[in-house]
């Protein structure tokens, strides 16, 4: 018997909706399987940088970091060597590696550059010309010809009994460690009425020509009135050319002096005046000329002198008037750009701007001391900030010249005869 089989309508409908599920799963699997982007389609990735500040607030104002007071220390430069009186370190700036210390009576000695020296020569022997029995008086400035290397030429300022005399020497060819004394040419002489406050400090400036500091001829009080009268050659910075003479004169004048040409009988040689006994000046690297003038019973000076500017001394004594129970008036007058008063210090002894390597905090200080009290500052005048002055020792020292080597470090000459290297102070 055969038996016939029923379709159940419910069977095909589940058959239907089993297909449909299996459909729908299998596009649900396409779709949620994402495909990996090719990297080169990735946008670049962009640093955001520091967050910026929050909505209404404002950062802070720059401030720079404190000041650092350069931290320095003295080292005898030649623990072999002793000196009388010293008044002047120099350089020829040759490449020789010899210095060259001035004695106040009237010797010039000449030795290495080196710590261990133990010996010096005796370069030139001026004593018998030179008058050291005041003590402001004897040999007291020396400089080199900017092409001493190639001409051998240098330049002494010297009192005699009656005069200051400026003079040439030449320097034996066969022998560096010798000047000729034979040789000598005086380029000028000017008489000083008193045994006091004759300057003597020489220097080349940056354009070649010889400037001279000269005191107002002593006493007390400027009493001749010199260092405000432009007849004379009293009280002032003068300013020669060496390498050309002109008229009379073993010498020229050079054309852009300030009363180069006059017919008021003013001396052509002034470069500036009103100064009352400059004891050393310097050219830092930008030219400009550091010039410390002595004062008379309150107020010791550091100037930056200009061509044709009168610094005011007898009418003023720094930046007060003189005498003190006086009136007066600063107008037409240039006053320091330092002063400190007395007893602080009581005779100042100028020196450089330092711009060697070995003391990176003092770079850009003019560096000066006190003969009297022995201290040492650091000035720093910008021109766009007022000027700092800050003290770096107290030495104990009778400082009576600073100088430079030929790497441009720094020198303190003590008259009792020592020489010290300013130098980095080690932290302990």
């Amino acid at each position: 018997m055969r038996l016939k089989l029923r379709a159940r309508p419910w069977y095909g409908k589940c058959i239907l909706l089993l297909t449909l599920a299996l459909l729908l799963l299998g596009l649900a699997g396409c779709v949620a399987r994402p495909v990996p982007p090719d990297p080169g389609d990735e946008p670049p990735i962009v640093d955001p940088g520091p967050p910026g500040p929050e909505p209404g607030v404002e950062d802070p104002p720059y401030e720079d970091p404190p000041y650092q007071v350069p931290s320095v220390s003295l080292i005898k430069a030649y623990p072999g060597l002793t000196f009388s009186r010293p008044l002047e370190y120099q350089h020829a700036d040759d490449g020789s590696n010899l210095v060259f210390v001035v004695e106040q009576s009237g010797r010039i000695l000449v030795f290495d550059n080196d710590p261990g020296v133990t010996g010096a020569d005796v370069f030139l022997d001026l004593r018998s010309r030179v008058d050291s029995s005041g003590s402001e008086k004897g040999l007291l400035g020396l400089a080199f010809h900017p092409q001493y290397g190639q001409r051998g030429l240098f330049y002494v300022n010297y009192a005699n009994r009656t005069h200051s005399v400026i003079a040439e020497y030449k320097t034996n060819p066969d022998n560096p460690r010798q000047a000729l004394i034979d040789s000598e040419r005086i380029l000028l002489t000017f008489a000083q009425p008193y045994a006091n406050h004759n300057g003597g400090c020489l220097a080349f400036g940056p354009e070649g020509y010889l400037y001279i500091a000269t005191g107002d001829g002593g006493s007390a009080g400027d009493p001749g009135r010199n260092a405000q009268n432009l007849a004379n050659l009293l009280g002032k910075i003068l300013r020669i050319d060496v390498d050309r003479t002109q008229g009379q004169l073993a010498y020229a004048i050079p054309a852009d002096n300030p009363w180069a040409g006059n017919t008021s009988g003013f001396r052509e040689e002034i470069y500036a005046y009103g100064l009352r006994n400059p004891w050393k000046f310097s050219f830092d690297g930008d030219g400009r000329l550091w010039v410390a003038d002595v004062g008379q019973n309150a107020v010791e000076e550091i100037n930056l002198v200009g061509k044709g500017l009168n610094y005011g001394w007898n009418i003023m004594e720094g930046s007060e008037c003189y005498p003190a129970s006086a009136s007066c008036s600063s107008e037409g007058l240039e006053l320091p750009v330092w002063e400190y008063r007395h007893p602080l210090g009581r005779s100042v002894t100028g020196g450089y701007v330092y711009s060697g390597t070995e003391i990176e905090s003092l770079l850009g200080h003019y560096v000066y001391g006190d003969y009297v009290t022995g201290l040492i500052w650091a000035l720093r005048v910008d021109g766009l900030d007022e000027p700092t002055n800050h003290l770096l020792l107290e030495s104990g020292l009778r400082i009576s010249s600073f100088g430079v080597d030929a790497d441009h470090e720094l020198y303190v000459l003590d008259l009792r005869g020592v020489i010290y290297r300013l130098t980095e102070a080690v932290s302990r």
